[in-house]
């Protein structure tokens, strides 16, 4: 091999300096660094396969696919649109029990973060027959022995007899903003994270569901600008901190006699159902219900039949209890739990009557995601942050609590699909330089049998634009807590320049932006910001997740004090670097994110030249109950809290430059919030700077507005930091 001499060599690095190629808002945007996965994986428990949808844009066509789950090859295509030119896309599928049916959703309507309404299609694999059966419903499922489907519409509950072809409505009285059968109301959807509030009984005789008399909650009355001549309004029910929730019952319904049962909870007006299943055993539905600081949680049996209830399970913090989709239940009717009772999250076990047999998982970290139980061969597979809080990783442990076995290793951030008999599992695997690359992987030992798919072609084009690497440090605050962050320097960064830095963080409780996996959209704008010489650094703040429950709850009764404080010190800190212009610190949040950059700019006038701040929340009095309260009571309980950390409060001390953006059709943080701080700035006659999205909701996006936004906020930047 030659040697090159020194001056060629130069010649080559200017070169390709010169070559790099810039990353464009545009590029970003328009899914041009979009990673390759496997659309819609589902497990198939009858067959033991496992399917994914595969889209052929050149005949604008989608299939559902199985593949066998311990060879990787593919068994058939399930449906193809290309033979049923009804359905465009593919908006979702559900099989039934023995996997003889399928559901299939498409011409979807969102309506509000996780709800939308579609047409369903139901297509029979054994004999062919393809018919449309609803139309711009919600939620439809099977009945567990696959002759039903029940689903709501227009706020009412109704069920789809597949053989009579016939429809029968179970309840009568839903009208909107006033009564919402089986589908949750805007808050719970938002913050407990579910829509579909009704079940099956494992015998297929009853359904369980909860109801919503949404009639004293107040109404939130957006404006939709559209294309006419005049513009219209939109209302609905969002019931803000310290105001009145829906009131919440249980129900219960007997498809033999068509009887309708309230079941008998001790609930009040003020409480929540939180979740809602049946057990294995068909007589018992359970419920979680939760006091409305949420502090206090039930989880009890109700007797399908009678709608009598017991009490099983109690759990309370001083704080909040998180409420998760973990329960899960066993044959006997034994279910596995997660609790933060230790001060970590864990797994524990408990028999039928809710006495606990013992913990599952022990230690000072977090388990983050119940992947299933394998009753047979009694094990628990699951992930965690064991390894740090910054990693995910697979692990398996026996029923006995014994023997937990880690099934990933290389570090980085891991996911598992299980098949059915547990005997396998598709592995997911990303970090900050790699990624996602799917493999299928033996469970008992964790041991790669076969790759899937990786992302090699995406690895190749980004190599032209030499991006910069993703580090991992901690800070050390003066008041000696730690904090987790990453820091993107310029691709040719020179330790004897000064660079500006742009500060990114979310930091509302729970959260973590601060993990070593592949890159999200921010990502890659952050690495553009880095090709214009600027370095961006993330800290999570006391009061994000995945550290204890002591370093998450912290912030209680005080959402914004900690954080700010902790982001603010992390600027002083990160501004002694010897590479660092303290002069040029700038920071930037989108929702609690943004209500944080807004109060760093203002508390922190000393450090932070600039701010933007998108959909922020500028008082906690303006946000939902179930969120604000959770963290913060309410209003008239602690009314210091609400003020003391609010953005409106402390206009006087802007210094710096300061973006503000909204959506007007946010029905989660409501531009409201934009408009008081507008308001406040204008009269303490305060320069700022501000745009406005007509008729965009929290995310900001459709068409070209993500492009119109980044760019916006990138000149932003060049021009103020």
């Amino acid at each position: 091999m030659r040697r090159f001499t020194a001056a060629v060599f130069l010649l080559l690095s200017c070169v390709v300096a010169s070559a790099q190629k810039q990353i464009t808002i545009e590029e970003i945007y328009s899914g041009a660094f979009r990673t390759r996965g496997m659309e819609r994986l589902q497990s198939m428990p009858a067959s033991n396969h496992y399917t994914v949808v595969h889209t052929d844009r050149a005949s604008r066509s989608q299939q559902i696919d199985a593949y066998n789950f311990a060879t990787l090859e593919k068994v058939a295509t399930l449906f193809d649109t290309k033979k049923h030119r009804q359905i465009s896309a593919i908006d979702t599928y559900a099989f039934d029990a023995v996997e003889a049916q399928v559901l299939i959703g498409t011409n979807s309507t969102a309506i509000y973060r996780r709800s939308f309404l579609a047409d369903y299609y139901l297509y029979n694999l054994n004999n062919g027959l393809f018919t449309k059966i609803l139309e711009q419903v919600q939620e439809p499922l099977f009945s567990p022995d696959g002759t039903k489907i029940a689903y709501a519409k227009n706020n009412d509950l109704w069920y789809y007899d597949i053989a009579s072809d016939s429809h029968t409505r179970i309840t009568s009285d839903g009208k909107k903003n006033e009564i919402i059968n089986g589908i949750t109301d805007w808050v719970y959807e938002e913050e407990f994270a579910f829509v579909r509030a009704f079940d099956w009984s494992a015998d297929s005789k009853h359904i369980g569901f909860i109801r919503f008399d949404e009639t004293r909650v107040p109404e939130f009355s957006m404006t939709v600008y559209g294309s006419n001549l005049y513009s219209s309004q939109y209302d609905f029910k969002y019931p803000k901190a310290g105001e009145k929730n829906a009131i919440v019952s249980v129900h219960l319904y007997d498809l033999k006699t068509s009887a309708l049962r309230k079941a008998q909870l001790p609930l009040t007006d003020e409480s929540y159902v939180a979740r809602l299943q049946f057990t294995k055993n068909p007589a018992e539905l359970s419920v979680q219900v939760l006091n409305r600081h949420q502090n206090d949680l039930g989880l009890y049996f109700i007797n399908a039949a009678s709608g009598a209830s017991k009490l099983i399970l109690r759990e309370t913090d001083e704080a909040y209890v998180d409420v998760t989709d973990d329960l899960t239940f066993l044959a006997d009717n034994s279910f596995v739990w997660s609790s933060e009772r230790s001060g970590f999250n864990h797994f524990y076990l408990y028999d039928a009557n809710g006495k606990l047999k013992r913990p599952l998982t022990t230690g000072n970290f977090d388990v983050t995601k119940l992947y299933g139980v394998d009753q047979k061969g009694q094990k628990l597979y699951f992930q965690s942050v064991e390894n740090g809080p910054l990693y995910r990783d697979v692990y398996a442990v026996g029923l006995n609590g014994k023997n937990k076995k880690r099934l990933t290793s290389a570090k980085g951030t891991h996911a598992a699909t299980f098949s059915p008999d547990f005997s396998v599992f598709i592995r997911t695997f990303s970090n900050a330089q790699t990624p996602p690359a799917y493999a299928l992987c033996e469970s008992a030992s964790g041991r790669e049998v076969k790759p899937i798919s990786d992302n090699t072609a995406l690895l190749q084009k980004l190599a032209a634009y030499q991006l910069p690497k993703k580090e991992f440090f901690t800070i050390t605050t003066p008041t000696g807590v730690s904090l987790n962050a990453w820091m993107i320097k310029p691709a040719n960064f020179d330790p004897m320049k000064k660079y500006p830095v742009f500060m990114y963080q979310y930091s509302g409780p729970g959260s973590q932006e601060v993990a070593d996996s592949w890159n999200d959209a921010n990502d890659y704008w952050f690495m553009s910001l880095a090709q214009q010489g600027y370095i961006t650094v993330c800290v999570d703040p006391r009061g994000t997740g995945y550290r204890g429950a002591a370093f998450k709850k912290v912030t209680q009764n005080e959402l914004g004090k900690y954080e700010v404080e902790d982001q603010i010190a992390s600027a002083r800190i990160i501004g002694n670097y010897p590479y660092v212009d303290a002069s040029r610190i700038g920071i930037f949040g989108w929702s609690y994110g943004g209500f944080m950059s807004a109060n760093c700019l203002l508390k922190g006038n000393d450090v932070f030249k600039m701010a933007i701040a998108v959909a922020p929340v500028t008082s906690w009095r303006f946000y939902d109950t179930i969120y604000t309260e959770r963290y913060m009571k309410t209003p008239q309980e602690n009314p210091s809290g609400y003020d003391e950390n609010s953005p409106l409060h402390h206009v006087d001390k802007l210094k710096g430059k300061f973006l503000l953006v909204h959506g007007t059709a946010d029905d989660n943080v409501h531009v409201h919030n934009t408009m008081q701080m507008v308001e406040a700035l204008v009269q303490a006659n305060k320069p700022f700077e501000w745009a406005i999205y007509p008729d965009k909701n929290h995310g900001i996006y459709g068409g070209k507005t993500r492009v119109h936004l980044y760019e916006k906020m990138t000149q932003f930047v060049l021009d103020n930091l």
